[in-house]
């Protein structure tokens, strides 16, 4: 997919998101002064809106500083709106780059299930699978048979291997197997997919910190890269996966999935202002194409309809 399409897919499927930022700015402002009344509706519909309060109050502190008393058009706020969130996320607007002095690279992909991890695990095999790469999979998600069974249809799409373990494995030992048999084969890339139930948080965190005990063992540099894959259509519950995922493993980079359609985009720049985790791709569907790198201005200009 070419990126001008991609950008149409991601302006298409934030045009939600975009409606429910910019929706009441016409309202607001038509050919209206900038005073504190409108300042304050404002804010209300950014905070609405899933930017959170802190990101809402840095952009209101912008227009502050530079429109206060000035008589301005909504197109005009729609631009400033737009770079002051372009602004927030370019920090972090981080392609995941692979350490090739690793072999194989290995990338633990964690996340609640229902966000759509297991998905990206395919497509990111995939990507790999295109730049020449051999990436291999491991199932560690071992109590679902669904996600092996997905993971395996994944795995014959990108043409890659992948690892299994009868139901209801030792996820850690899995993740063992899987690292010996991509050491053996020299496999560039292991991506392991993991479990995600949350209603049992001190489960979940020992079966991943036990995870990483394990394929120390075979490489202590492993994991190389802590993935998090969140659904930005449960808005503000993504702020709190994240802050439960940094107690259980070191995360090094957020990716956020099924933009296409959400009306909660904007939750993508309140994670960019609260953690500051690299953001390194975005995801508009569930086909291999429909990942792509990170972009904060391509990604601004799409959230206000830009």
């Amino acid at each position: 997919m070419a990126v001008s399409s991609f950008f149409s897919r991601l302006k298409t499927g934030l045009s939600r998101s975009a409606a429910k930022i910019t929706g009441g700015i016409t309202g607001v402002f038509t050919k209206r002064k900038l005073d504190d009344e409108a300042l304050e509706e404002l804010e209300d519909q950014l905070i609405a809106a899933d930017l959170g309060p802190a990101v809402a109050a840095r952009i209101i502190k912008g227009f502050r500083s530079t429109r206060f008393g000035k008589e301005v058009t909504d197109e005009e706020v729609r631009e400033t709106l737009a770079a002051e969130i372009a602004e927030v996320l370019t920090p972090v607007a981080t392609p995941l780059e692979l350490d090739r002095a690793h072999k194989p690279y290995v990338i633990l992909m964690v996340g609640v299930n229902g966000a759509g991890k297991t998905t990206t695990v395919g497509k990111l095999a995939s990507v790999y699978r295109e730049q020449g790469l051999t990436p291999m999979l491991a199932a560690g998600d071992t109590f679902r048979a669904a996600a092996v069974e997905q993971l395996q249809v994944w795995g014959q799409r990108a043409g890659c291997e992948v690892v299994t373990a009868p139901a209801n494995t030792d996820p850690a030992s899995l993740a063992h197997d899987a690292l010996s048999r991509a050491q053996k084969t020299g496999a560039d890339v292991l991506l392991i997919d993991t479990a995600g139930r949350l209603h049992n948080k001190t489960a979940l965190m020992e079966e991943l910190r036990k995870i990483i005990r394990v394929i120390r063992k075979l490489d202590p540099t492993a994991p190389h890269a802590t993935l998090l894959t969140l659904d930005a259509t449960t808005g503000q519950n993504a702020v709190t996966q994240v802050g439960i995922f940094k107690e259980m493993v070191d995360l090094n980079g957020l990716i956020v999935t099924k933009l296409d359609g959400s009306a909660r985009g904007g939750i993508v720049v309140a994670l960019a202002e609260k953690y500051g985790l690299p953001i390194h791709a975005v995801g508009t569907g569930e086909q291999i194409a429909d990942l792509r790198p990170f972009d904060a201005t391509e990604f601004a200009k799409a959230l206000v309809g830009g």
